[in-house]
């Protein structure tokens, strides 16, 4: 997967740690090889330049000269020592030396299925509170003139001024604190524009995960930055409906098939959706569409940052239902092409930054929900 890339035009589809993470779990289920099928079919370390095109008033910015590879080059924010750390980053772990796969080994009896009531629901729900707050902060940094960089290390100190620990860090080795996507170019930054000043029009995706109390809570959002043209403001209205749609479709006893199936029929414009709500159109920006990103999934979260069940937000024949106490994200990445044009994905050789062959560019909205006995809670909400 890893190659030197210098003339190809990059464009973000989801936060860096998201792109590698959900990539390379240990798959099991039908639903979870389906994942891994899909991810190996959609994924190349190829674009062709030729293939660029605008889809809407944007910028698209080429990726620098002979970047190097991995990103073992980075400084790492420090976290004081009282600090509670997920196992991953404890000071004792050498992640130089270490496979990537040793530091995602389940840990003893982890689960994404809460008791109701319970000591472990009140400690997830206060991990969500930090990061509905955490990603709240951070907008309000979201400004022209202010560099991704600035903006993690700002969100660190909040994070860690909280006696939390931001959850990206040192995660199969990931350098930042919080996961930053350019959508406007389409670029997931571990550092090679975490310098570049955002700009009037630039459309942005924060995500963030923090540890609280031996819990993870994880949620995102992109914003627009100044004036945003016609098209990037209409992606970001359809990706945040999209999520809502999602979130709609739960609840105790309904198959976890119905959020990708109620997402792809507003999406799509299916009048029979496997959800609550009906659509009979499909969103329309004069000739943009609208696919949905088949290589990226939602997550079961709790004591372990991603663990089952794995929340396809597109089609799928998922078997399982949900159970009260079930805890996961939604995440799905919408994406704006033409109506010919087939949108593939390709990994940079830091190992993170996942990126459109075409110029396309995207929008992701996520929280993480709670399903109760009578329905669902928003828990970043």
């Amino acid at each position: 997967m890893n190659r030197t890339l210098s003339s190809r035009v990059v464009l973000n589809l989801n936060s860096l740690t998201k792109a590698s993470q959900h990539a390379k779990r240990t798959l099991s289920s039908k639903t979870e090889r389906q994942c891994s099928t899909t991810f190996s079919r959609k994924y190349s370390t190829e674009s062709d330049s030729d293939s660029i095109f605008d889809y809407g008033d944007y910028q698209i910015v080429l990726p620098p000269e002979n970047a190097p590879s991995g990103v073992a080059h980075f400084k790492l924010n420090d976290v004081p020592t009282h600090i509670r750390r997920p196992r991953y980053a404890q000071p004792s772990t050498d992640h130089s030396i270490l496979p990537k796969e040793t530091l995602s080994t389940p840990i003893k009896n982890a689960t994404s299925r809460l008791k109701l009531g319970s000591d472990e629901e009140l400690r997830m729900r206060r991990a969500c509170k930090l990061a509905k707050d955490t990603l709240n902060y951070a907008g309000y940094l979201v400004k022209p003139g202010v560099t991704p960089e600035q903006i993690d290390n700002a969100v660190h100190r909040f994070i860690t001024s909280n006696n939390a620990y931001p959850s990206p860090l040192k995660y199969e080795g990931f350098p930042k604190s919080i996961c930053t996507s350019f959508f406007i170019e389409g670029r997931n930054d571990v550092g090679s524009s975490s310098s570049r000043r955002l700009e009037d029009g630039d459309i942005m995706n924060i995500d963030i995960t923090v540890y609280l109390d031996a819990f993870h809570g994880d949620t995102s959002r992109t914003f627009a930055i100044g004036n945003v043209d016609r098209k990037g403001a209409h992606l970001l209205k359809t990706s945040q409906e999209a999520l809502r749609v999602g979130i709609a479709a739960c609840g105790p006893g309904k198959p976890f098939r119905a959020i990708g199936h109620a997402i792809h029929s507003f999406i799509h414009g299916s009048t029979k959706p496997e959800s609550t709500g009906s659509y009979n159109t499909r969103p329309q920006c004069d000739d943009v569409v609208y696919p949905i990103c088949s290589a990226f999934t939602g997550h079961g979260i709790g004591s372990k940052f991603h663990m089952r069940p794995w929340i396809i937000h597109t089609k799928n024949e998922e078997p399982e239902v949900m159970v009260p106490g079930d805890c996961f994200t939604i995440e799905p990445i919408i994406l704006q092409t033409s109506r010919e044009d087939e949108t593939s994905i390709w990994l940079w050789n830091d190992g993170w930054t996942a990126s459109t062959d075409n110029g396309a560019r995207g929008a992701v909205f996520e929280h993480t929900v709670l399903i109760t006995e009578d329905g669902v809670d928003i828990l970043t909400g």
